[in-house]
């Protein structure tokens, strides 16, 4: 990769006309380009009325969503763009057009996302931020929206996908922390509106369930994986039928012999090749005791090439070692690419590529953050084995270069979105007086509960 000019703030710049035409394509968009043939919706009338007293300028409020996949924030604008309106309607008290959120969205998302998106997202009232470093301009437009924007907030407290329906990863703090500073802020302006968060869980089920494209998928990844040379004859399962206890069976111990068997791959890998001391612990034979070490293993190659320290959990440190290669390939210090001599675009060039290799071992930490290894055996519904073999996918796919290749669509799906009862920052305000640090992981714990909650309930 050659290095590239500084990642420089993209700050909101809402076009109302921009919105109309998105809210008015989101439904197809969700059909026709994520198979998404429905969202559905759970206990909204609160956050109905929280969007009125916010229109009537007595509520500020920030939409904590869970996210399990890229497709979350396209599924809540349908919520907030279309069903939330038609709601109010119906109640007989509509709310004030147009119906939407500032999205927080990570700076990187333009990167991997494309051009389009890095256009359309502040076009629809988003506003970035750098998450492994200080980002003063996206803390202080957070800051201000939160106070004085058109709209509410909304962000994913997780900080990036986990690919779980039905795991919350560990959330960060800075969603509970906006919320306080939107306090402090309004009441040194003698202003009192309230301030809340309010959680939102996301979860996908499949239309019909995709039983045989699961286990096609699957054979694949055992043949690229070198598990077995060619592809395994069909278990006669049928897309949309219920698998017998026997069949269940067979495919849970393929899917575990693929994870142990691409394990004991990266654990030769990362010892053969990066002296990282895995063998021992192989004879272990408890894939949650093993892939932690692996993952921990991963990012210290990382973290020594940039020379940082290993502390935090594993997604404080996948934050800190992207934002060393970015440093290393978005020159802040080179403010003139162009007139580089020859000499130094080359040496720019080399460390920005080094960087970009480098950043590979955080990638593939990134993707298996919060796999436990018990998912499927505690629960084996066709989602859950879908999420696991997604992630086995994205970690062949990145071993053999097809990164870049789109995410196989294993079959339609519809989403279900579930609001929880909003945390009042009022509640917890005389507490933070005293207590700030704790409180503010209090809230974080608190939302963390409402957010597993929320992907808990069932359909009504």
């Amino acid at each position: 990769m050659p290095v590239q000019p500084a990642l420089e703030f993209i700050p909101p710049d809402f076009n109302p006309i921009i919105w109309r035409i998105a809210r008015t394509i989101i439904p197809a968009w969700l059909r026709y380009g994520y198979g998404i043939s429905e969202v559905r919706s759970q206990n909204t009338e609160e956050l109905v009325e929280l969007y009125r007293q916010f229109q009537a300028g007595k509520t500020k409020f920030l939409i904590a969503f869970r996210h399990p996949a890229t497709t979350d924030p396209p599924c809540i604008a349908q919520l907030l763009w279309n069903q939330l309106p038609q709601i109010a309607r119906k109640e007989g008290k509509p709310l004030q057009s147009p119906v939407q959120a500032h999205f927080i969205y990570d700076r990187g998302i333009p990167l991997w996302a494309g051009e389009f998106v890095g256009w359309l997202l502040p076009k629809l009232g988003s506003t970035s931020i750098r998450r492994g470093t200080t980002d003063r301009q996206g803390l202080r437009s957070i800051r201000n929206l939160f106070v004085n924007g058109r709209f509410p907030l909304a962000a994913a407290p997780e900080g990036a996908t986990n690919g779980h329906n039905e795991i919350v990863s560990p959330l960060e703090p800075g969603i509970a922390q906006f919320a306080f500073w939107c306090q402090e802020d309004l009441r040194k302006a003698d202003r009192t509106e309230d301030v809340a968060i309010v959680p939102l869980g996301i979860r996908y089920r499949f239309v019909k369930p995709p039983w045989k494209s699961l286990e096609r998928l699957l054979a694949q990844l055992e043949v690229d994986s070198g598990l077995k040379k060619q592809l395994a004859t069909g278990m006669q399962l049928n897309d949309g039928v219920a698998p017998t206890p026997e069949q269940e069976a067979i495919l849970y111990k393929r899917l575990y012999e693929l994870g142990e068997h691409l394990l004991s791959q990266m654990e030769e890998f990362y010892s053969k090749f990066y002296q990282q001391d895995l063998v021992s612990n192989s004879e272990d034979t408890k894939l949650a005791t093993r892939l932690p070490a692996l993952l921990d293993a991963a990012l210290n190659v990382a973290e020594k090439a940039f020379n940082l320290k290993s502390k935090g959990n594993l997604g404080d440190r996948c934050r800190r070692v992207e934002q060393a290669g970015w440093d290393r390939i978005y020159r802040l210090d080179m403010s003139e690419l162009k007139t580089l001599a020859p000499v130094e675009r080359g040496l720019a060039n080399l460390v920005a590529s080094e960087a970009e290799l480098r950043l590979w071992h955080m990638r593939l930490v990134e993707s298996f953050v919060s796999v436990t290894g018990q998912y499927v055996a505690e629960k084996p519904t066709v989602e859950r084995f879908a999420d696991t073999i997604l992630l086995l996918w994205k970690t062949v796919s990145r071993m053999t270069e097809k990164s870049k290749v789109q995410t196989p669509r294993l079959g339609k799906r519809w989403a279900q979105l579930t609001v929880e009862k909003p945390f009042f920052i009022s509640d917890y305000w005389d507490v933070y007086q005293t207590n700030r640090r704790q409180t503010v992981a209090n809230l974080t714990q608190d939302l963390k509960i409402a957010l597993e909650k929320a992907i808990a309930t069932e359909e009504n």
